[in-house]
């Protein structure tokens, strides 16, 4: 029984293909992505991952031969000690927009919803979700 006609070919060389792409992906994908931004700067390919990653947990079982690099661990201490930044930051636009809201209608959020600057036909329950997050922000 003859094969079919598509399962047999010679192979031919892609022209259109990007080998250094393709290359640089497969390197990417192969080394480990660190999150740490210090310990990233600071890595030597020509380690083992092992020993590298060792740098990265603090653990008793740690062994005897790795060396810290002490400058490493300064920069993650300085980094560690600064204040926490806040995340969920308001745009000015919106923080205006709930200021003249609260500054016209008070707390009739009804009113609020029928106010022409409601641009974005925010519900009363939105407006009010809105109010919150901008006057009882953690």
């Amino acid at each position: 029984m003859p094969k079919a006609k598509g399962k047999i070919r010679r192979q031919k060389f892609g022209y259109n293909v990007n080998r250094k792409r393709l290359n640089r992906n497969a390197r990417r994908k192969a080394a480990p992505r660190t999150e740490c931004s210090h310990i990233r700067h600071v890595w030597d390919h020509a380690k083992s991952v092992r020993k590298v990653k060792a740098m990265e947990v603090d653990v008793p079982e740690r062994p005897k031969e790795l060396v810290r690099k002490p400058y490493v661990l300064n920069e993650l201490e300085a980094e560690a000690s600064l204040p926490e930044k806040k995340g969920n930051t308001l745009s000015r636009d919106l923080i205006d927009y709930v200021g003249y809201m609260v500054e016209n209608h008070g707390e009739d959020y009804k009113a609020m919803a029928w106010n022409e600057k409601n641009y974005y036909q925010d519900t009363p329950k939105q407006i009010w979700n809105k109010i919150i997050l901008r006057f009882y922000q953690v």
